[in-house]
């Protein structure tokens, strides 16, 4: 059975941009949702609405925006005051050689859900899913400028907030360490 001919123009723009959306719902998934169930609903959303794009380029931009609101209803539902609960921290914990490390890392992302939401999605694109400083300014639908501003501010709040935890790990550390769970 082969796929109709929308469902094929889909797939041709939704496929470079597979590995890092994965990555990017695995950074803002969290304890909130699985990044599988978030992977699933948003691209089912976009192929549904695919056509109605009025430019197919633009197609991270609306994965991204689908994935947001996705987790913002998660999040009405749940009720929960943050997104990382005593379970997802276990999950994470896994997968760190260090307990440490895993104290850094969850200090990082109780920083990092503290942020404006907008400052989240630039940190999460960039820092963390590998998009570069272009294609997160074309997901997000602002300049360049304003994505180095989010950035910047974004990561001196974080600086502040990470330096009175004590602990030895630099912010850029952390999210070298978090980025690479991420994978």
């Amino acid at each position: 059975m082969t796929a109709s001919p929308a469902a094929q123009a889909f797939l041709t723009h939704y496929q470079p941009l597979h590995e890092r959306f994965v990555r990017y719902c695995r950074s803002r998934a969290g304890g909130l949702m699985d990044t599988e169930d978030l992977v699933q609903e948003s691209v089912l959303a976009a192929l549904e609405n695919f056509e109605r794009l009025s430019d197919p380029s633009r197609l991270l931009g609306y994965l991204i925006g689908t994935a947001a609101n996705i987790l913002r209803n998660q999040q009405r539902r749940l009720k929960k005051t943050g997104r990382w609960d005593e379970e997802a921290f276990g999950r994470l914990a896994a997968r760190l050689p260090d307990p440490a490390l895993a104290a850094d890392i969850r200090l990082l992302l109780r920083a990092i859900e503290q942020l404006p939401a907008h400052e989240q999605e630039a940190l999460s694109l960039f820092e963390l899913s590998g998009f570069s400083i272009r294609e997160t300014a074309e997901a997000l639908g602002i300049s360049e400028a304003a994505v180095k501003t989010r950035l910047s501010r974004a990561r001196a709040r974080l600086r502040e907030w990470l330096a009175e935890d004590g602990r030895p790990l630099s912010l850029s550390r952390r999210l070298a360490i978090y980025s690479s769970i991420l994978l």
